[in-house]
């Protein structure tokens, strides 16, 4: 056989072993796919799903499908692409041009309200308000302390200000009446200053206040540390199908936002030990981090330390412990500042706000806490708490070196340039929240209106290359992220305009990362969940419009049309039950 004639039989040979493979690979890959079905394929969308693609311009990678299988994302990417993972049992929802984003989280969040006592949440002037007391009174014993419900604030109120005891005598003349409002004031009527022997006279608590009205009379308010003065009845015991139906009704109203996880700003372990029975009977819904608050010293961290039976860090992909939480100052009327409160709430430049801890107990409680590897996160409002709190985290720092992106400053109100390099140096979080949007009025009253415009100066944290994330510190703040990213991306507040334009967030992306990716890492989940990503788990939420898009008066508007958490859904809104959504 001549040269060219082998060369041909090999080159022939050759050719048909490349075919013959490339038809068994192609055959191996059909194969694979058949192996490989989506549970649900969703198309024809917007699909938000928050990986860069444009480094570091933050832009992010918008597809129109994505497939699900056992919980997770199995493709993100074109139609074709994605209907390729389609079977004879693949659920296909054609989601119509709609937008769809990674499932919301609340960085910061309490409850959803509500409790036993007087509802004044749909209070909207002292009229209403007084009414609700009256009610209250005239179904009650003569002598029953009448108690409120936590989730409200004077600025959902017409007058802007809080009722004076003297006014709630009028509405109940013949009961002790406590409001508690939010979790740092409590405003009581004259008949329940005596019934606690609180008069003139009565020395006021470290880290509390008892203030007065212009003529020297006491107006019915116990701000933080001055609660203590009040023992208020236990609320009614509830039995353990009580304790669950709270946790549906949580998860429920969450999902309804949107939301698929929260960062419990302040639990316990017995409230942890609640979601995990609720996991383990299959019918949870909402992705829980805990912060176990009520260490105030080293002594109890060491204690809580040897008898909690719980570790640093532990759980799965839908509940851990990611530290303890400690409070450093008070709240609106008690943020601790370097320069007093605007007259007349500064008492002639001596009200600073209120230091609710010891500082002593303070630092020694984070020492323990770096020692034995938990992580902290720590309530500070005003810039002088700020101060505090990196003097506490420098110490235990020094004593036990934590990595950066474990530790984190809640609420960070009012935060100074010269705290940034201590901030960095730390890799400190900051967790940030909408309180300027509800209650900004009453920040200018209290504060001046210089410091009322540079709350949460999200901008600038960003600029400063800090992680952040955001929250609503519900049921302080009204429960609803779509306020929040409103909030941060316009600065407007509900009755008083815009304060801060500077600090407005320019790219919406950046404000959707805050409650989804941000919060991930925060929880160092980032691989697992914060972006619609192959791999990860399958949270998301479709939206009534296109949040990159529509007008930004209207993103505070915007709603949860169906939530999906690990690829169930779990909220589908009223006016889509007609859909296959």
């Amino acid at each position: 056989m001549t040269r060219l004639k082998l060369a041909t039989v090999f080159a022939i040979g050759a050719l048909s072993y490349a075919i013959s493979g490339s038809f068994a690979n192609a055959d191996e890959e059909r194969r694979e796919r058949r192996k490989v079905e989506a549970d649900a394929i969703f198309f024809n969308g917007k699909v938000i799903t928050l990986e860069d693609v444009e480094q570091p311009k933050h832009k992010t990678k918008i597809v129109r499908a994505f497939a699900v299988r056992d919980g997770r994302f199995l493709a993100v990417g074109d139609n074709d692409d994605v209907m390729r993972f389609s079977g004879r049992n693949t659920r296909k929802v054609n989601l119509k041009g709609r937008t769809v984003i990674p499932g919301l989280a609340d960085g910061h969040f309490h409850s959803i309200g509500g409790g036993p006592g007087m509802d004044l949440s749909q209070t909207r002037s002292l009229a209403d308000l007084f009414a609700v007391v009256a009610k209250a009174a005239q179904a009650a014993a003569p002598g029953q302390i009448l108690m409120s419900n936590s989730d409200w604030h004077e600025a959902q109120l017409a007058e802007q200000r809080l009722p004076l005891a003297s006014e709630l005598d009028i509405s109940a003349p013949n009961n002790p009446v406590v409001l508690v409002r939010g979790g740092h004031e409590y405003i009581l009527n004259n008949v329940a200053l005596r019934l606690f022997n609180i008069t003139l006279d009565t020395p006021v608590p470290a880290g509390g206040a008892i203030p007065r009205t212009p003529d020297g009379q006491l107006n019915g308010e116990l701000v933080d540390n001055a609660r203590q003065l009040v023992t208020l009845p236990p609320p009614p015991p509830q039995t353990p199908e009580q304790q669950r139906q709270a946790l549906l009704d949580t998860q429920s109203r969450m999902n309804s936002m949107g939301v698929t996880a929260v960062r419990n700003a302040l639990s316990s372990v017995a409230v942890y030990r609640r979601w995990q029975a609720l996991r383990d009977e299959g019918a949870i819904s909402l992705r829980n981090a805990f912060l176990i608050g009520g260490l105030g010293t080293a002594a109890a961290v060491e204690n809580f330390v040897a008898t909690s039976g719980v570790q640093p860090n532990e759980g799965d992909d839908w509940l851990r412990l990611v530290g303890l939480k400690f409070i450093s100052d008070g709240g609106f009327e008690g943020g601790l500042m370097r320069d007093p409160y605007k007259e007349p709430y500064g008492h002639g430049g001596t009200y600073h706000g209120l230091q609710v801890v010891n500082g002593a107990n303070y630092f020694g409680a984070l020492k323990a806490a770096a020692l034995h590897g938990w992580r902290v996160a720590t309530h500070a409002v005003g810039d002088a708490a700020i101060d505090l709190v990196l003097e506490g985290y420098k110490q235990a720092h020094d004593a036990a070196p934590f990595a950066k992106g474990e530790w984190v400053i809640e609420h960070g109100f009012i935060a100074q340039p010269d705290h940034f390099p201590r901030i960095r140096e730390l890799g400190l979080v900051l967790s940030v929240q909408d309180h300027l949007f509800l209650a900004a009025p009453s920040l200018k009253r209290m504060w001046g209106e210089e410091r009322a415009t540079h709350v949460t100066p999200v901008r600038t944290y960003l600029n400063q290359g800090f992680l952040l994330v955001g929250g609503t510190d519900t049921p302080v703040v009204p429960l609803n992220p779509w306020w929040a990213m409103y909030h941060f991306l316009t600065r407007d507040t509900i009755s008083d305009g815009v304060y801060g334009a500077d600090e407005r967030v320019l790219n919406r992306e950046d404000v959707l990362r805050l409650f989804t990716l941000n919060y991930a890492r925060l929880i160092h989940e980032e691989q697992t969940k914060g972006s619609i990503s192959t791999g990860k788990l399958a949270d998301f939420v479709v939206v009534s419009r296109d949040f990159l898009t529509v007008p930004e008066a209207e993103i505070r508007n915007l709603s949860a049309l169906a939530t999906y958490v690990g690829g169930k859904r779990v909220y589908l809104a009223p006016e889509m039950q007609d859909r296959d959504l």
